[in-house]
């Protein structure tokens, strides 16, 4: 009688684990095909958005590859419903922008929106502002667009202890000199780059005021201020710097239309 008592108490234990273990597969399934619809709804904005990015591009009449944008915050379904987005990053690769009949060379514009605010109309019907409380961007101009744009021939830049540093073979007074030197960066009321060399020396100069003179004039041939191609999103250029890379310009900017910048 007890062995029959105990058989029949550990049948109901056995359905109800039985139960939770299918409850359990199923909610499983079920936030994986959340998951994946979130995923895919993720996809079809980033597509979005890049096609908006390039459009922009192209009215500047720059060039770039394809943009390459990453939707952060998770879930995103949660966020279309809310209209507000922690953060879209867009990548744009090989930028190259008219300055004046020539090319500065961007090899990489990295841009950081935060605080996306677009409705849910906007979304389904791509109609309306998808605007961005900040922008952050941050891109490299070359060494050799910045060389090309001086014009010195055999000219060369790079970086040297946090400076912009330049080497060039001039002719002075006859005699066949290198010279080397630092820049001071800064960024104008403009927008600009500029480039100011004030402290230039040549191993071997002549030690006559003429010679002197001829070396403070090829710097000053080489100070110019760098008009920079129109960047997209309204971004406003605050701080240029010397990288090893090249000289890496921070912009930024405030309360952006991201879908219909320029």
């Amino acid at each position: 009688m007890a062995q029959a008592q105990a058989a029949y108490e550990e049948r109901p234990r056995r359905r109800g684990r039985k139960a939770l273990v299918v409850l359990v597969v199923l909610l499983l399934v079920l936030g994986g095909i959340l998951v994946i619809a979130d995923r895919v709804a993720v996809g079809v904005a980033e597509r979005a958005i890049a096609d908006q990015v390039r459009q922009e591009v192209a009215k500047q009449n720059a060039q770039s590859a394809p943009p390459e944008v990453e939707v952060g915050g998770f879930p995103f379904l949660n966020q279309v419903l809310e209209g507000r987005y922690e953060r879209i990053s867009i990548v744009l690769r090989e930028v190259r922008g008219s300055v004046q009949g020539d090319a500065i060379s961007l090899p990489e514009l990295d841009v950081d929106a935060r605080n996306v605010r677009a409705s849910l109309d906007t979304i389904r019907s791509g109609q309306g502002d998808v605007v961005a409380e900040t922008v952050n961007g941050t891109g490299t101009i070359s060494y050799q667009s910045l060389a090309a744009l001086l014009d010195r021939p055999g000219l060369t830049l790079g970086e040297q202890g946090g400076k912009l540093a330049v080497t060039a073979p001039v002719d002075i007074l006859g005699a066949k000199l290198t010279v080397t030197g630092t820049a001071d960066v800064t960024v104008s009321k403009q927008g600009q780059v500029s480039l100011r060399f004030n402290n230039l020396d040549a191993e071997g100069l002549p030690n006559l005021p003429l010679a002197r003179t001829l070396l403070n004039n090829y710097a000053k041939g080489i100070s110019v201020d760098v008009p920079l191609p129109d960047l997209p999103f309204q971004l406003a250029v605050r701080e240029v710097r010397p990288t090893p890379e090249g000289l890496t310009v921070t912009a930024d900017a405030k309360d952006v239309p991201i879908n219909s910048a320029g």
